[in-house]
């Protein structure tokens, strides 16, 4: 009788082993996003929303980017490979080929064309990703029968995610306010994208112009409304509430505005809708990602009230989507992870009337002088092809005609860079473990370098100086403010927790993997969140 109670129960246990899988998978990224904002603005954001991730599911609270530079482009790809740079090669959001010395865009594909419009911004694909996704992997795993969409107002916020095998990847163009996509995933626009795109949203939002969401007296979280260190949208002559949305190429403004995040979560609700996501009898995959935090975050700095009404706007923009993902697709049979492609520094000089560290990098006057004392050396011969996100190309076919040292030329842009104000180190990227800084930069530093892609140099600077930018904010440094952004998972499976021990970025595809019983992407290098 024993024996036949230990098969009974035995038997009861199975289903457990084999649990079914979720009908929808729901990837959210929020360009931008310190992982503080949740917390900054917590009392002010509804019970549906952020606080309902964060209360009914899995909160990483100390989620980090392994590798720099933190880009839209370098995060969205690591987000979904579970990899880093160095190994699923999309190092910045433009790079150098070093071979060439041309300057490439992440996501540029010349072989395709726009679909949906007349415009170029559609020439795009995944190409220049050299290894799988997550909703690639899912795909395969599925004999190809389930469905990928991904959508962003950014290209590389839709094509990114959605891997080599999405069935569609739509982005925003600012030509007409229209979503399109390129023929890397079809010859023409459903109809329901063809209608969406004639009813004229953005518009109508611009129509409306950008007032907060509540009092203004009540956003005591941020700084005073005219600050000297916000940037303006459009044609506005202060850049101060309300915004007036009228004005020259304001379809290209309203990335600039909260509206654009309602316009994706508008299309992603009827995305859900006509394609009958998570209703195909598999695991479907729908990838958002949410953009104007991050325009909005450049114009205007962390510490601005538009920052703040943005988020609460976000916040609701999140709660219709889970509320609609409830009704139609049912309690605990979907799964939503919701991260970012990278946080944001403060502005510097907002940061200097705060009696606080920070400074501006004079970019053009340190490359200057650098290109000047190579033409004392070596004569009125380029050397240097260009420069992105701290690194220094150079022209490798004109050195070794020249037969120059690389060595020689790193020694004199050294001697250059290190006398700027506010440079830290300057590093050999080839020699990165050699650098003497900080174990953890460096191990940051080497997973965000690709032979192919990446500089020869980089300068590295303090902690708070940026290149350039005079108002608003910037990012793509090593630093724990650029680094770290929230993690949160919900829904199927999920029970309610908090962990504290570091993850990293590229631990999400592989921890969704484990939970889906496929494969990780083929260059993951993370670890499944315990």
């Amino acid at each position: 009788m024993k024996k036949l109670l230990f098969i009974f129960l035995g038997l009861l246990s199975l289903p457990s082993l084999a649990q079914k899988k979720p009908a929808l998978v729901v990837g959210i990224v929020v360009d931008q996003m310190r992982y503080e904002y949740l917390y900054k603005y917590y009392d002010r954001y509804s019970d549906k929303g952020f606080k309902r991730l964060m209360k009914e599911g899995i909160n990483c609270t100390d989620n980090h980017y392994n590798y720099a530079p933190t880009v839209t482009a370098a995060g969205h790809a690591s987000i979904y490979t579970g990899s880093v740079p160095a190994i699923h090669g999309i190092v910045e959001n433009d790079w150098i080929d070093v071979a060439s010395g041309k300057k490439v865009y992440c996501v540029d594909d010349s072989t395709v064309q726009t679909v949906g419009s007349k415009s170029k911004a559609g020439m795009m694909s995944p190409r220049n990703l050299f290894t799988s996704t997550i909703t690639d992997q899912l795909k395969m795993a599925q004999n190809y029968k389930s469905k990928t969409i991904a959508i962003s107002l950014k290209d590389r916020g839709s094509i990114i995610p959605g891997g080599h095998t999405a069935d569609a990847s739509y982005w925003y163009d600012s030509a007409d306010g229209y979503w399109i996509s390129s023929t890397f995933y079809m010859k023409e626009l459903p109809t329901w994208v063809q209608k969406f795109n004639l009813e004229g949203r953005p518009q109508k939002y611009l129509n409306q112009g950008w007032n907060t969401l509540y009092p203004i007296a009540s956003y005591t979280r941020s700084a005073e409304d005219d600050s000297p260190y916000e940037g303006k949208i459009g044609d506005e002559k202060t850049p101060t509430f309300p915004h007036d949305l009228k004005g020259k190429n304001m379809l290209e403004g309203f990335r600039k505005t909260p509206y654009g995040n309602s316009l994706l979560k508008e299309f992603a609700l009827k995305t859900l809708e006509e394609e009958k996501l998570g209703k195909n009898g598999t695991t479907d995959f729908l990838a958002l990602s949410f953009s104007s935090t991050d325009y909005v975050g450049h114009a205007f700095g962390p510490q601005s009230i538009e920052v703040e009404d943005t988020y609460l706007r976000l916040d609701k923009d999140i709660s219709e989507i889970l509320d609609y993902l409830d009704a139609k697709i049912g309690k605990n049979q979907y799964l939503v992870f919701l991260t970012a492609d990278h946080a944001v520094a403060d502005n510097q000089h907002y940061l200097k009337s705060k009696r606080m560290p920070g400074g501006t990098f004079e970019t053009e006057k340190a490359v200057s002088e650098a290109k000047e004392a190579l033409r004392k050396e070596f004569g009125d011969v380029n050397l240097i092809v260009g420069v992105e996100n701290n690194q220094i190309y150079l022209n490798h076919a004109n050195i070794d005609r020249l037969r120059i040292s690389k060595e020689v030329v790193g020694k004199i842009l050294e001697k250059i860079f290190k006398r700027q104000p506010g440079v830290a180190e300057f590093i050999s990227m080839r020699e990165i473990g050699l650098s003497p800084i900080p174990a953890i930069y460096r191990e940051i530093l080497t997973n965000g370098y690709n032979q192919a892609r990446s500089g020869d140099f980089m300068y590295l600077l303090r902690p708070q100086w940026v290149s350039g930018y005079k108002t608003g904010a910037s990012h793509s440094t090593v630093y724990a403010y650029d680094t770290h952004v929230p993690l949160l998972f919900f829904g199927w499976n999920i029970k309610p927790r908090e962990i504290s021990v570091r993850t990293n970025i590229s631990d999400i595809s592989s921890t969704l993997a484990n939970w889906l019983k496929i494969s990780e992407p083929t260059g993951s290098i993370g670890k499944v969140i315990q």
